[in-house]
């Protein structure tokens, strides 16, 4: 498990997206100092201290079985530790095939609403 030393740089984290470029619709959100990768609507990894990490799924397992492994922070799941950078075809591969696998959010219309029957509590 890793210590948080720093947030990552933003001229990394669009060097890693650049690098993703051809697995689809690569983007990013920052998260407390560090960021969540998309591919279209789908999570699928983290930069966190200026590192790549990919979720592991059986897809990406059978493309790399020796893949280094770490965690993103405290108590995250582990996930790929991609530290090759520079093979952007290797990479989106990698992002295609773990996405292919990892369920996409579903979209809400407008405000849930409540079930039929369902009372609404009104404060005084």
């Amino acid at each position: 498990m890793r210590e948080s030393v720093m947030a990552s740089s933003p001229d990394v984290v669009e060097y890693i997206c650049f690098q993703l470029r051809h697995a689809g619709d690569i983007s990013f959100r920052k998260m407390f100092g560090d960021y969540g990768l998309y591919c279209g609507r789908t999570f699928f990894g983290l930069v966190c201290d200026n590192q790549l990490y990919v979720k592991i799924t059986e897809p990406g397992l059978k493309m790399f079985p020796q893949q280094e492994q770490g965690c993103p922070y405290p108590g995250a799941r582990p996930h790929f530790l991609v530290t090759e950078l520079d093979d952007d075809r290797i990479l989106s591969s990698l992002v295609r095939e773990t996405c292919s696998v990892l369920a996409v959010p579903s979209v809400l219309e407008g405000k849930k609403k409540k079930a039929s029957g369902e009372k609404r509590s009104r404060r005084p």
